[in-house]
């Protein structure tokens, strides 16, 4: 697999480590070491970053693994494997972040659903914009709440695709919400994605539950 030259934007050690824990939870040790041996990633093998927030865990790596994902699994599997992974990455750990570590407390769970969201979805970008180069923000509409990442560490580097790539972003942001929301199911579909050429990444929230 061809590397993807570094970006000089970086994550934070600990939501790497997340991640790779959460994939070794996934696909086992021997999985996760064949991904990164195959994503040009091999000083990783029994060698995670540490668990600080220093930024230090640059994009296109983030990118390379999801990569090498979808090369050893095909774009179904590695879709699948992505999203588990994005899901286990938020309930392992972000859910104690900041704005978000206050979600479980009785004044929010009390709140209609929609101002759950409201605080919430914006709590989860701001956690990614005040503690990595990865900018987010959120708008809303009657139905619909829009995410956006405008430096994506899970398509950095990449183009040419013809579909959305950043599984990990809408496995963590289904999570998100499932917590916020005290249990809810919500759609989440990427509409736009810099892989494909767009300018940004971008999520549709449906407002609505699924079921």
């Amino acid at each position: 697999m061809d590397p993807i030259p570094e970006s000089g934007y970086y994550y934070p050690n600990k939501f790497a480590l997340i991640t790779l824990k959460a994939l070794e939870e996934v696909m086992g040790k021997n999985g996760l070491n064949a991904i990164l041996n195959l994503a040009n990633l091999s000083h990783l093998i029994g060698n995670y970053p540490p668990d600080n927030l220093e930024k230090a865990f640059d994009f296109a790596h983030f990118s390379m693994l999801n990569k090498a994902l979808e090369e050893m699994y095909g774009p179904r599997g590695g879709r699948g494997l992505a999203l588990r992974a994005g899901r286990a990455t938020f309930s392992d750990a972000l859910r104690g972040f900041g704005a978000l570590a206050g979600a479980g407390d009785l004044a929010f769970k009390v709140l209609p659903l929609q101002a759950k969201l409201r605080i919430g979805l914006p709590a989860m970008a701001k956690i990614f914009s005040q503690m990595s180069d990865q900018k987010s923000t959120v708008e809303e509409t009657d139905s619909e709440f829009i995410y956006t990442i405008h430096q994506c560490p899970v398509c950095w580097g990449r183009s040419g695709e013809d579909k959305p790539v950043c599984f990990v972003a809408t496995g963590l942001l289904q999570e998100g919400l499932k917590w916020v929301s005290g249990g809810n199911e919500f759609r989440v579909n990427e509409s736009k994605c810099v892989a494909m050429g767009d300018d940004v990444c971008e999520f549709i929230v449906q407002k609505k539950p699924i079921g």
